[in-house]
């Protein structure tokens, strides 16, 4: 049987899978590496880099026209910029892939003493320029988690692959693929024997174009799912499909996660008779953002980086754009936490999700107040109790809280997630939308109304929609014109969730007001549904 597969490359007896190549521009992959071309191929982690590559290997030698190698250096990132011992782990490697997948074994016999006798920043090079010209066969070879390197290491490897350039292809690799995370264009080399940045006159300028492998198409997420249909009989609502576009937008490892948290992890849906549903994905999903999965983990742990805050944190608070630059915003797109193209977003809900949670989960472990005090005795939820509770939080606390966020910007908007995300995980859902330029942060809580607390999150009912709309006054717009604009937007966001009640929160900075300025509640009825205003 095979399933969907969340580690390590695609293995085609064992995984549903899109093929890798076809998600890539496979005729101008064949036309770059015959024309002799070095160039990149990156993008973020767990995407299918590896796989692709794989592919690529696989066609090449195929064809009997080239001899193709596939080597991953991240072995040498543990030397870190110890030179030679980072070449050594890199020659052993060549070597090994090539007795193994070539069944050549003329680089483990160069490199023989050839380390020492050219020297760590000279032996790639003579390596590759005697193997290539051991053969009348073109040599490609495919670098694999080339941006795994750092400093000395780094520059030497580029460097020697740049050497050897204009020797290709009788006595060098014909073509030369680096596989990465970021454009070779993006790496910050440091040099630590020159104590200094390499800019400028970069040690891989032989580079002609850097391709992206892109995230799934809807038609290729649909693909996917529907071979476990073909392979078990086990339907998919239509409905469920949508939902996990929705929620991954693609995004490889979360597409094939939820799926095989639902088709193989939950007992319910190994019930292959049963069909699998929108809700199932809904809980999945929730699943994997609770559990935090190695992938999830390695991206919310790129929030510490400066780099990714200065994009971030105008995306949480909604302001306007400040403090980042259109290199910073180009490595957080390949890290893959923003999305492509404009307006600046994040790249799916399901990191829209996370990146809050994680940004707040000290402050929500702190958070004392029992969800049951905000349940009505119909098990709805009560959230003008809520807000009245989190004003009173927020004059006695945030001062210390804010200071303490690495993301001091959206602070506010962050402790009001935090304060309501540990209310509203017993029995509901926040649904977040947030993005530069909107000067407000949207929330959404859903409610299963009628229903206790301890079953609130599984009993049948009609759910219970309420907007939160979050803004910022500023001294150049003043609190009458902020809270104007708020209620047209916290009206027009209620008529699209369909929602039967609406708060703005509009959290007032100014350093000169104070709490008794700032404090205030008030009912708006006139131009359209009533909403309550809170000031803080």
């Amino acid at each position: 049987m095979r399933f969907f597969n969340t580690a390590g490359p695609i293995i085609a007896e064992d995984h549903y899978h899109v093929p890798p190549l076809q998600r890539l521009d496979r005729d101008e992959l064949l036309k770059l590496i015959d024309w002799k071309r070095y160039f990149v191929l990156r993008a973020p982690r767990q995407t299918g880099k590896t796989s692709a590559l794989l592919a690529l290997n696989d066609e090449l030698n195929g064809s009997g026209k080239y001899r193709c190698l596939y080597c991953n250096v991240e072995v040498a990132q543990s030397a870190r910029e110890d030179v030679a011992a980072a070449m050594r782990a890199i020659l052993n490697t060549i070597a090994r892939q090539a007795r193994l997948h070539l069944n050549d074994p003329f680089p483990d016999e160069a490199r023989r003493g050839l380390l020492e006798r050219a020297g760590p920043h000279d032996a790639l090079r003579e390596v590759l320029a005697l193997w290539a010209a051991a053969d009348a066969k073109p040599l490609v070879l495919l670098i694999d988690e080339i941006d795994a390197l750092v400093g000395d290491t780094l520059i030497a490897v580029l460097r020697q692959l740049r050497a050897g350039y204009a020797e290709r292809p009788r006595h060098f690799p014909q073509s030369v693929v680096l596989c990465g995370v970021r454009d070779v264009r993006d790496y910050r080399i440091r040099s630590s024997s020159r104590n200094e940045v390499i800019t400028g006159g970069s040690p891989f300028n032989v580079k002609v174009t850097s391709l992206r492998l892109d995230d799934f198409s809807p038609d290729e997420v649909r693909a996917l799912l529907l071979q476990h249909t073909a392979e078990t009989g086990q339907q998919w609502t239509g409905e469920a499909i949508e939902r996990v576009w929705e929620l991954t937008q693609g995004q490889p490892w979360l597409v094939n996660a939820l799926a095989y948290q639902v088709c193989f992890d939950d007992p319910a849906g190994r019930d292959r008779s049963l069909p699998v549903t929108a809700d199932a994905i809904r809980a999945a999903a929730e699943r994997l953002i609770v559990r935090r999965d190695t992938h999830l983990d390695q991206l919310a742990d790129k929030l510490r980086e400066e780099r990714v805050r200065n994009v971030i944190e105008p995306l949480l608070s909604g302001g306007g754009e400040r403090g980042y630059s259109a290199a910073d915003v180009e490595y957080v797109r390949d890290l893959g936490l923003i999305a492509r193209g404009d307006p600046l977003r994040m790249a799916n809900p399901i990191y829209a999700e996370v990146v809050p949670r994680e940004l707040t989960s000290h402050v929500q472990a702190s958070v004392v107040e029992d969800p049951a005090w905000y349940v009505d005795p119909d098990g709805g939820l009560n959230v003008a109790r809520l807000l009245a509770a989190f004003r009173e939080f927020f004059r006695e606390h945030s001062e210390h809280w804010v200071k303490r966020f690495q993301y001091r910007e959206a602070g506010p908007q962050l402790l009001l997630q935090a304060f309501l995300q540990r209310i509203v995980n017993s029995g509901g859902q926040i649904h977040r939308e947030y993005g530069l330029g909107r000067m407000r942060t949207d929330l959404l809580i859903v409610w299963p109304a009628g229903a206790a607390p301890e079953t609130a999150g599984t009993a049948p009912g009609t759910a219970r929609r309420t907007v939160i709309e979050c803004k910022v006054v500023t001294a150049k717009q003043g609190m009458e014109r902020t809270v104007r604009d708020g209620l047209a937007q916290t009206r027009a966001y209620l008529e699209r969730c369909a929602a039967a009640e609406g708060h703005l929160v509009v959290f007032d900075r100014r350093p000169e007001r104070t709490w008794e300025q700032k404090l205030f509640r008030r009912e708006e009825t006139t131009g359209g549904a009533p909403v309550t205003v809170w000031g803080m």
